[in-house]
């Protein structure tokens, strides 16, 4: 399973339910006693199902990184635990959740099987299709860009980040009945002023550390060395484009992140 920081958790999942928690309706959260999320990383959905549930309703965060735990602790009650082989017994849980962590599993059907095995009623799952993700920006190379620099990542990657709606198909050869899948997009916007986030994300455009970071996946994916420094080469000077046009105050972006909540019955 990949492993990613404090930061990137916090950064990639900022404002998921901040606009709307629509998506989790089919939860029936209301009506839950206890409540597992299987990969909380910072606890960031944990905190919502926690607020969405009655005032007596046992939330749990279990993930396999303490690091994360020590943070998503701050949120929620925590534990640290595999998700193929989860520290609990049979029907602990009324409802198993998990967000954006089958698509880094390389068993996702093994993973649904465990959450039924702690279930006593409905396994749900969170996943993006990161293959779907549109940019409209004021820079005008950063969409295409950053297209090239996706395939190339998902190209690399050896799990099914790609996974969305194709979740279902992990839920039935689990043996769980799909009651929904149900598709949502969260749009990430940046715009003046801008916080913090945006700005050190503009700086790492410009010096290329993004890209830095995911280079061996890039190349395990089949682009070339040379492909990978041209690429950096015009992510770099996208990226002092895009810290202009911010210094200007000028610079406008919108990411579109599709993904889908699948709900299964035990």
């Amino acid at each position: 399973m990949r492993e990613f920081s404090e930061d990137y958790l916090r950064r990639t999942r900022r404002g998921m339910w901040d606009d709307s928690r629509e998506a989790l309706e089919s939860l029936d959260l209301e009506s839950r006693d206890r409540i597992l999320d299987v990969g909380c990383g910072t606890g960031e959905l944990s905190r919502v199902l926690a607020a969405e549930s009655p005032a007596d309703a046992e939330v749990i965060g279990c993930d396999a990184d303490p690091a994360l735990l020590e943070v998503a602790g701050e949120r929620v009650a925590v534990v640290a635990g595999d998700a193929y082989q989860l520290p609990f017994p049979d029907d602990a849980f009324d409802l198993v959740v998990c967000q954006a962590l089958l698509i880094n599993l390389p068993e996702p059907a093994a993973a649904i099987t465990e959450f039924s095995r702690v279930s006593s009623d409905l396994v749900a799952a969170v996943e993006p299709d990161n293959a779907a993700v549109s940019i409209d920006s004021s820079v005008d190379a950063e969409g295409a860009l950053e297209r090239r620099a996706r395939r190339a990542y998902l190209d690399g990657v050896e799990t099914d980040v790609t996974l969305g709606a194709d979740a279902r198909e992990a839920f039935e050869a689990a043996g769980l009945e799909v009651l929904e899948t149900r598709r949502y997009d969260h749009v990430r916007r940046v715009e003046p002023p801008y916080d913090e986030g945006a700005v050190v994300a503009a700086r790492r455009k410009a010096t290329g550390a993004g890209l830095a970071d995911d280079r061996k996946t890039m190349l395990s994916g089949g682009l070339t060395e040379r492909e990978y420094d041209q690429l950096r080469s015009e992510w770099r000077r996208m990226g002092r484009n895009v810290v202009a046009q911010m210094e200007a105050r000028e610079y406008e972006r919108e990411e579109t992140v599709p993904f889908f909540v699948t709900v299964g019955r035990v």
